[in-house]
């Protein structure tokens, strides 16, 4: 069970990645994005649901979400990154701050493996050094927040 429910969840984000993608091209609104990637690389009816909740979650934190991988990613600039690499890293970045319900090792992992899939050769190793500054650095923030509010 555990893994059709891991593979429905990586489906799930390779078809927000292809319409994150999708939108840094042609813009537009989310949801007919999504239906137009859909129909092209016929996504399983299974796999939507979470999809569509992942690329609706990116698009509503999106200006939180840039500022933290600039933040992560010193020596490069949000618009110098492919577009894959920065799909993938707005996606997981999303899941790491706003998703609960997904452990961030979890999103990290799903990240590697999809810069592996989608992206150049050096696309897992730079998601995954910025995925982990952007992980440490907001573990240490509610680190803080913890302390703050316990005095």
């Amino acid at each position: 069970m555990k893994n059709g429910k891991m593979g429905k969840r990586r489906r799930a984000r390779e078809l927000a990645v292809q319409v994150l993608f999708h939108m840094e091209y042609n813009g537009g609104e989310p949801e007919e994005a999504f239906e137009l990637v859909c129909s092209h690389f016929e996504a399983p009816e299974s796999a939507r649901p979470f999809s569509r909740d992942l690329v609706k979650g990116v698009i509503e934190h999106r200006d939180k979400i840039d500022s933290r991988i600039r933040k992560a990613s010193r020596n490069w600039k949000l618009e110098r990154m492919s577009r894959v690499d920065r799909s993938v890293l707005r996606l997981a970045t999303y899941e790491i701050l706003f998703r609960e319900d997904i452990p961030p090792k979890v999103s990290i992992d799903e990240a590697v493996e999809l810069g592996k899939k989608f992206g150049s050769d050096d696309s897992a190793a730079f998601i995954n050094g910025i995925l982990d500054n952007i992980y440490n650095t907001w573990v240490a923030e509610i680190s803080e927040d913890n302390k703050g509010q316990a005095g």
